[in-house]
Order: C-alpha cells, then structure tokens, then sequence
C-alpha cells in the first residue's frame, strides 16, 4: 500500500499546478483581451520546477524539489534592467560569457529547495551504507546571453545545508496532510553549512528541420561546470525535440545548476504566440563529479556520508504542451546509481509550468 500512498500523495501536491494552468487557459480562452499585445522580446517568464521520485513509485534519494524562477524581458544589454544594482554592473561585465557581442540578455532569479534521504525512512537507526539525509534551501542570480543558436548561463546561488533548510519540517508536514508515515530518521540529517555554488552552461542549437512550418524536429546539445561546496562537476548532454510547433526557446530542462528557465530565443527567431503547440521530447546527459555534499557529507564538520560515484547518467523523456503564453511540461528521467550499495537505479518525475506575461 505505501507505494499507492505515494502517488496519492504526489498527485495531491501536483494539482495546484494543474489548477493554475486550467485557470489560466481559461482565462485567456474566454478573456483574450487578458493577453496583452506584446512582442516575444516583452515578454518577461515565470517558471515553476516540481520533481519528485513518486512517479517511480519510491520515497527515498532524491525525493523532492520546488524551485520557482523568474526572467527578465530581452535586454541590450544588462545595465538595461533598473532591478540590477549599479555596483554589480562591472562584476558582470568582468564575467566570461556573459556579454558575447551580438547576444541578447536576460537576468533570472532562483529560488528553491531539494530533499534527500535514504531508502529506508520508516526506521530511526543510521544507515551508514545509506545516503544521508539532507536538506538544501538556497537563492541565486542568474545571466542569460543568446544568440538564435546558443545560450550562455552564468548562475551564482547561497543558501544553507542542514536543519536550517527545513527538509525535515516540508517532508514530515506533506506527509501529516496526507496521513503518510513520518520519516523517522532526520536526526541524522547533515549539519547547517553555508552554501555556496557557480555553474555556467552552454547550449547550441545544431539542427532544425520544419515541414510546411508545422512539424518540426531540432537537436539541442549542452555542456556545463558547476563549482563550490555543495557540487564540483562538469557534464555534457542532448535533447532531441519532436512535435507540431515546436516553441523557438532552448529545450525543457529539470533542476540543475546552471540550467533555470531555459531561456526563449531573441525576438525575431521565436513562433509567434498565440499557437497550440506540442512536442516529445528524449534527452541523455553524462556528468563526472569530483564532489556532491549530498554523498560525501559536510565540508568542515563530520557527518554521515557514503562513497558517491565518479560518472552519473541520466536518460530521459517527455511531453511539452504550448498554448498562448503558458508551457506545461512533464518528463520521466532514469538516473544511473550515484553511489556504492545503492539497491537501484532511480526514476524521477519532472512537472514545470512556464508563464510568460
């Protein structure tokens, strides 16, 4: 039964998101005139990334994550967004990538929070062969610069590791509502540690192909270096994207740093909005990790920690629905084993609602 009172559970924390998205399709279905004229560069994007393990019918690893991200409008150039304060505009214009001539910019904000534990939490022991528990809240800034076929992310993210990121209280409180056993072994958690992380990412679009401008397939690949305390790695991947009207942005992407909003091309390269769309999607990506905190445990302090995996692979695949200004997209991503004794290989779900206004 409790593989059942997961999902139940899960979809009772997905239906909000489903509530907005029908109101909002609603709304601009019977009150156009809610959509105001605007041209693709205007827009300004609001996205919101819930992942979570239920889909494969577990509650352990990486058991769940919110983020919520905002961007900015197209910009010249970044001194163009009155929000940035005026002494960051140096430190940016210093940072490689982020002013590439001809590109376009936008700035994001993030905002988020990930929960891991072990296979086993019905149990208060310490399970050494295990990984540990552990929570991550954490805000970051992030620098978009694209061209028709790349896009540059630089992204900077502080937050804190341990109670004081409130794992315990969100898990243990969704599974209250819904009348699911308590995970019973938090006191084990890793301890508060500052958290500091910069990753950058590229992406390139290589290959489109439409026909009669209605289907479409393109071929998005990525590479990306993420350094700090709480993960020092580099990876590489591909998004092959498949469907009737494809949207002019860079791909669907899941919780990572330096991914975000993946954001959409400048002005002049996008479909216009206004269109139904929809498209599958499979992805692959292969990461080398030096370090992940959420394994090898705390910096400056002894905590719990397992022997993590130097190679991880993902695999994934999806569905995006498009319509007026929202994007609705869910993906099943199959995640290799990430560290020795680890009982199997883990299936994620990734639902994000994308809003540009």
């Amino acid at each position: 039964m409790k593989p059942l009172k997961n999902i139940q559970a899960g979809f009772s924390i997905a239906r909000p998101l489903f509530r907005v998205l029908c109101i909002a399709l609603i709304a601009i279905f019977f009150c156009p005139g809610l959509v105001t004229a605007k041209t693709p560069g205007e827009y300004q994007t609001l996205q919101i990334f819930f992942e979570n393990d239920l889909f494969g019918n577990t509650d352990k690893y990486y058991t769940n994550a919110v983020q919520a991200t905002w961007l900015s409008k197209d910009l010249a150039q970044y001194r163009n967004d009155l929000r940035l304060p005026r002494w960051t505009l140096p430190v940016i214009r210093r940072i490689p990538f982020a002013n590439e001539p001809g590109s376009v910019h936008n700035v994001g904000l993030i905002l988020g929070q990930h929960i891991y534990t072990p296979s086993d939490i019905d149990t208060d022991r310490l399970l050494k062969n295990d990984r540990p528990y552990a929570g991550f809240l954490y805000g970051g800034l992030a620098l978009h610069s694209k061209t028709a076929t790349r896009l540059d992310t630089m992204e900077i993210a502080f937050g804190i590791i341990g109670p004081s990121a409130l794992g315990e209280q969100a898990q243990n409180g969704v599974h209250r509502i819904r009348s699911i056993d308590q995970a019973r072994g938090w006191e084990h958690q890793l301890r508060d540690e500052p958290a500091v992380s910069l990753s950058w990412q590229r992406k390139w679009r290589l290959y489109k192909m439409e026909f009669k401008n209605l289907l479409g397939a393109d071929l998005i690949t990525r590479t990306g270096v993420t350094l700090g305390n709480v993960r020092t790695a580099a990876g590489a991947g591909a998004e092959v994207r498949f469907g009737y009207r494809i949207p002019g942005d860079f791909g669907s992407d899941v919780i990572r740093p330096g991914a975000g909003v993946s954001a959409p091309l400048p002005a002049g390269q996008r479909l216009p909005m206004g269109r139904f769309g929809i498209h599958l999607f499979i992805g692959t990506g292969l990461e080398g990790i030096a370090r992940n905190i959420f394994l090898d445990g705390n910096t400056w302090q002894d905590s719990h920690s397992v022997h993590k995996k130097p190679l991880v692979a993902d695999f994934s695949i999806g569905c995006a629905l498009n319509f007026e200004t929202l994007k609705l997209t869910y993906r099943n991503l199959f995640r290799t084993r990430e560290f020795d004794n680890q009982d199997q290989a883990q299936m994620i779900g990734s639902l994000t609602l994308t809003w540009s206004f």
